[in-house]
């Protein structure tokens, strides 16, 4: 397919949804910067898309500022402006009681989902701002938990409800620049991240119960519809979801 000029960012691009997310951008024609930790899985990923030439694989901390203003300096540099933000990095703690908890974990967990997210919408929104023309999409991934927790979940579940309140904060100030900002929650999407669910997870009354999961492919065809939209029209928020997860109800 030929490009349309369109350039997207996709973190955590090597595996799970953001690799999902990146090949569906491509397939649409987007040039695209796969941003995550380890360089293997994303070279792997911008090789399997067949679309090489319109990739560009940064290896990135989003927890460190310098990596991520590393990452949009490239892009910049690379494709000389930038028309969607996919902030899709994070990272779990397994399920541990919070006075199990230490503090080098929760703060893992923060720097990455939450600050990582913070440090990417801020390049993002500068970039988006002071472009000719003005302004692009930054899609959060929020999660299933940015509405209601796992058991034994507290850093991932406070993350996540922070990433609500980063959206809607981008929402706002974005609208003066024509900067939309969505936010995707995603509920047991076949991922390693979500691997133990298919085996069996502990659930809010106490069981251990298996959960329906749902194809990778039908949340990339969601971020795309809600990337595809011009940018006077936002989806702002979406939920996505294997539809018999023990999430709507009591549990």
């Amino acid at each position: 397919m030929a490009t349309h000029g369109k350039v997207a960012i996709v973190t955590g691009a090597g595996t799970g949804i953001g690799r999902a997310v990146t090949l569906a951008l491509l397939r649409d024609g987007y040039r695209v910067a796969l941003a995550g930790r380890r360089r293997e899985p994303l070279d792997q990923t911008a090789a399997e898309s067949g679309h090489a030439a319109r990739t560009l694989v940064l290896p990135t901390d989003v927890s460190k500022a310098g990596s991520v203003q590393a990452l949009f300096a490239a892009v910049a540099k690379r494709f000389g402006r930038l028309d969607l933000l996919f902030n899709n990095a994070g990272i779990f703690v397994p399920g541990t009681e919070i006075d199990a908890l230490s503090v080098e974990q929760w703060t893992s967990v923060v720097d990455i989902n939450l600050t990582g997210s913070f440090l990417c919408a801020r390049e993002a929104f500068r970039m988006m701002k002071n472009q000719d023309p003005r302004g692009g999409r930054i899609i959060n991934n929020g999660s299933i938990s940015a509405h209601a927790p796992r058991p034994d979940s507290v850093a991932y579940t406070t993350t996540k409800h922070a990433i609500t309140g980063l959206t809607k904060s981008l929402s706002l100030d974005g609208r003066r620049y024509d900067i939309a900002c969505s936010q995707i929650d995603i509920g047991n999407a076949r991922t390693e991240l979500a691997a133990p669910m298919a085996k069996g997870i502990p659930q809010a009354n106490g069981q251990i119960a298996v959960e329906p999961m749902m194809d990778l492919e039908h949340v990339a065809s969601a971020v795309r519809y809600m990337a595809s939209l011009p940018l006077d029209v936002n989806v702002q928020f979406m939920t996505i979801m294997a539809t018999k997860m023990p999430f709507v109800g009591r549990g």
